[in-house]
């Protein structure tokens, strides 16, 4: 390296650095390097200038909910491409596969014969505490027994380099709009370097959704109509439901666009009523009918649960899948893997300690400034403790609300997040990511395109990458 933008990079110590090596630069980052150790100080600026304005013209945004608050944000976004080589992405995926796989399963089987509960796999008392434990979903059968048609896998990388599942995101997974905007600004910023990288595509994502969506429908109406249900303008990730729904040709409806007739679902149009056989919803379960879930909603359609369990329409993601997603269950997919595939777990889990096993509720609060602490059903970085970084006070409190309510928490050690560089104040700096891939379960066996969302903690010395505590995102490039 030169004495070009790269020549100050420090990689942290005792931390898997995603572009460097023993001072070297890793092969698979090698092209990206040659040509940006030719820019100055003010390409960069120019680059990142073109980005912020590219991103507020598009209303590429999200929300920050503080004190009873949505603020309005520009997704902030690095320009350095994370890279990742096609022989690394090739396990991720497998690993992907073979989770989904076994998650699928567990789900069609708790809502069924619950065999994993009665062979002793999983306590009975887990499953039955947990607040999206949805008994509606008993002995409703799905079409293809597929619950988890997108999924979100968050993938964290510890020091050695090794990858470790976070947390599986089965419900509602968000981000694939950012995933596909920041390709669309990485063409932009960087034309000359796209084609000499062997850079596999991402863009080919709502070609799969909608072809998927479409076969599901064809149970119902050899000409399905899809459409996909938000909850409204005001909630954070509008952007990516607009993005979505004009990507793949699809109506996007509110609740109060359907009505329910006869167990059937239609849309209300300038010429009248007409018939909706599968809904992408992003509307969360409690929220979907106010006759069966939370009577003061006004996002879902009343009478919607009973046209689903009758099988007149298809609903994306299936409801009831905060099971499968719950935090002090993900402790157990390593043995549902081995229990439904009777294969050993390819991607590892982090280790897990459940507050509700005494022992382990004790190692942990003796242990509270080497953990993660974790509230197991909220999402966005929200109810969590990072013990090395949190005050006495802080810790004494998640003390106080773990005795009070263990089954709520879950606790980790602390992993050493991998770096990657980011272009930060006129200079390459270190700063932690994740990987969030995103998957689709279709009739025809399970998609994932090659890349996803890189999320990056843009605020030094932090590990939090999510977009509503400081975070932003970069692109995910696979290469070769």
């Amino acid at each position: 390296m030169n004495s070009g933008v790269l020549g100050d990079y420090k990689p942290l110590k005792e931390v898997f650095d995603e572009m460097m090596i023993n001072q070297q630069v890793r092969n698979h980052y090698q092209e990206f390097v040659r040509f940006f150790d030719q820019l100055d100080i003010s390409d960069m600026e120019s680059k990142t200038e073109v980005a912020k304005k590219l991103f507020l013209t598009q209303g590429i945004t999200f929300t920050v909910y503080n004190d009873g608050e949505g603020i309005e944000k520009i997704f902030p976004f690095d320009i350095v491409p994370r890279i990742i080589p096609a022989s690394e992405w090739a396990f991720i995926e497998k690993g992907i596969k073979q989770r989904l796989r076994a998650l699928n399963i567990f789900l069609k089987d708790v809502y069924h014969q619950q065999f994993i509960i009665k062979d002793g796999i999983i306590p009975s008392s887990l499953v039955y505490t947990c607040p999206n434990y949805l008994r509606e979903m008993m002995n409703v059968d799905v079409p293809f027994d597929i619950y988890t048609h997108i999924s979100g896998i968050d993938l964290i990388r510890d020091y050695d380099g090794s990858y470790y599942v976070l947390e599986d995101n089965l419900r509602t997974p968000s981000g694939v709009s950012y995933m596909l905007e920041n390709r669309k600004m990485s063409y932009r910023l960087f034309p000359n370097v796209i084609p000499n990288v062997k850079l596999k595509q991402v863009n080919n994502y709502p070609d799969l959704l909608i072809k998927n969506l479409l076969s599901l429908g064809r149970q119902i109406s050899p000409k399905p109509n899809v459409v996909l249900l938000t909850p409204g303008i005001f909630n954070s990730a509008y952007f990516e439901y607009t993005t979505l729904a004009r990507l793949m040709g699809i109506e996007l409806v509110e609740g109060r666009d359907l009505v329910i007739q006869n167990h059937q679902v239609f849309m209300k149009t300038t010429r009248g009523l007409k018939k909706v056989d599968v809904i992408y919803r992003r509307v969360d379960d409690e929220f979907l009918d106010p006759l069966v879930f939370r009577p003061d909603s006004i996002l879902g359609v009343p009478g919607l649960y009973h046209a689903y369990r009758k099988g007149n329409v298809i609903l994306v993601n299936a409801m009831g899948n905060g099971v499968a997603d719950d935090k002090a269950i993900y402790s157990y997919v390593p043995d549902m893997i081995r229990y439904y595939l009777g294969e050993e777990p390819i991607l590892k889990s982090v280790p897990t300690y459940r507050m509700e096993n005494m022992d382990e509720r004790q190692y942990t609060l003796e242990n509270m400034h080497k953990m993660v602490i974790k509230k197991t059903n909220e999402s966005g970085g929200y109810g969590m403790l990072i013990g090395d970084k949190a005050t006495d006070e802080e810790i004494a409190e998640f003390t106080r609300q773990i005795n009070l309510n263990p089954r709520n928490y879950i606790a980790q050690p602390i992993i050493r997040l991998s770096t990657a560089p980011c272009y930060i104040n006129g200079t390459l700096q270190p700063r932690r990511v994740d990987l969030r891939p995103f998957a689709l379960f279709g009739p025809d066996g399970i998609d994932i395109v090659p890349g996803g969302l890189t999320r990056v903690a843009l605020k030094e010395g932090s590990i939090v990458v999510n977009s509503s505590q400081g975070g932003g995102s970069k692109d995910t490039w696979i290469v070769g």
